[in-house]
């Protein structure tokens, strides 16, 4: 199921998207849509990741592994050329996206079903609703918006989505 518009993240964008997280060499790097996998090899290049990228399109998938190749990441990244929706990601030390919002929507339940406490999920421009954002990075860079959210459903980074005031 394609559930987002393939449009490229620029290189500036990706950086604070993986500074934000503040990776450790060695984490395992999942990127939900990877497109033509700018995430996953500035990733594993320059912050030393592990990383899967899930793209259902069979020629951004070829084209990823191609620059994997190019680059000689082989060892480092996986492309799925497959629908993100059917692979598990219970191992995840780390998500990225950029989809759309409504995209975020539907992937909300299974990244609450499969995600380990403590793994970072990373959304440029676009956020989950329902989550509570760890921080927002607005305008660094311009014109952009990164949403950081840490997974912990015992210290509920979900919003309180209740109708009701328990004041009155």
């Amino acid at each position: 199921m394609n559930v987002a518009p393939f449009v490229e993240s620029p290189q500036e964008v990706i950086k604070k998207m993986l500074q934000l997280v503040e990776p450790k060499n060695g984490e395992l790097l999942y990127d939900m849509g990877s497109g033509d996998g700018k995430i996953i090899l500035m990733a594993a290049k320059d912050f030393g990741l592990r990383c899967v990228g899930i793209e259902i399109r069979e020629d951004l998938a070829k084209r990823s592994m191609a620059e994997i190749k190019r680059f000689n990441l082989e060892g480092r990244i996986k492309v799925i050329n497959g629908d993100f929706f059917s692979v598990d990601i219970s191992d995840a030390d780390i998500v990225t996206l950029y989809l759309t919002t409504s995209a975020n929507e539907k992937l909300r339940p299974k990244l609450e079903r499969e995600l380990k406490v403590g793994a970072r999920v990373v959304s440029h421009d676009y956020e989950i609703r329902g989550w509570k954002p760890t921080k927002i990075s607005k305008d660094d860079p311009p014109g952009h918006t990164i949403y950081l959210y840490v997974y912990d459903p015992l210290k509920t980074p979900i919003k309180n989505e209740s109708k009701f005031n328990y004041s009155d």
